[in-house]
């Protein structure tokens, strides 16, 4: 799982609830002399950890920050040493500039999920991602999978988001009700798969998984 917001907390569940040193931060602390060992951390199930990490606040360019990680990463041959199954990009929502796009116009991404909530603004960015993905797609880039509703409780959320998608022109492929359960599986620095065995928000996010595989499978072979 790669993190590409400069917030750098993408992975934060999967690590014990402690933020790993970005690349960014490691590129200027090291150097030439940075290895992978140094930017990709080992977290629950196995999961391998990367966060882009972004410059100072008010200095620099965040999605500057993502294409700089990316160029490192692609110069350590980090998927040729440690050939994962799946990458997950955790991209920041709001497409300001090309560098967010970094994972898709790289070609390292092939399938874009959209996570939004019923919310004007959330469903505005998500209008603006997919005609970004579409202008993508008119060059081979990359293929817009679906949109997962992350559920804020809002009256009538899924009827909205649903007509959303219609007018978006894709399909919403997961509901994911809004759930204490996460808050207190993160308060203990991890996940509900790693802390609360019994929560059934485990069955959800096992089902999105399954679609997700079963979406990007039929697009391979498509």
């Amino acid at each position: 799982q790669i993190g590409c917001d400069p917030k750098a907390d993408s992975t934060k569940n999967l690590t014990g609830g402690k933020r790993i040193p970005t690349v960014l931060d490691q590129l200027k602390e090291k150097g030439e002399a940075l290895q992978l060992t140094d930017i990709v951390a080992e977290g629950f199930g196995g999961v391998l950890c990367i966060e882009s990490g972004g410059p100072t606040p008010g200095i620099g360019c965040a999605g500057r920050g993502i294409i700089s990680a990316f160029e490192k990463l692609q110069e350590l041959d980090a998927f040729g040493v440690y050939q994962p199954d799946i990458v997950i990009y955790d991209v920041l929502g709001d497409v300001v500039c090309g560098g967010f796009a970094m994972p898709i116009r790289g070609g390292y991404a092939k399938e874009v999920f959209i996570v939004s909530s019923g919310e004007m603004m959330s469903l505005y960015a998500a209008n603006n991602i997919a005609q970004a993905i579409r202008n993508f797609g008119k060059r081979g880039y990359a293929h817009l999978g679906g949109l997962i509703l992350n559920a804020k409780n809002i009256e009538n959320e899924q009827q909205i988001v649903q007509q959303a998608c219609t007018e978006i022109g894709t399909e919403m492929i997961q509901y994911i009700p809004r759930s204490a359960e996460i808050q207190l599986a993160e308060s203990k620095g991890g996940t509900v798969f790693e802390h609360l065995p019994d929560s059934a928000m485990r069955q959800v996010y096992s089902q999105l998984a399954d679609t997700i595989l079963q979406i990007t499978q039929e697009a391979l072979v498509g």
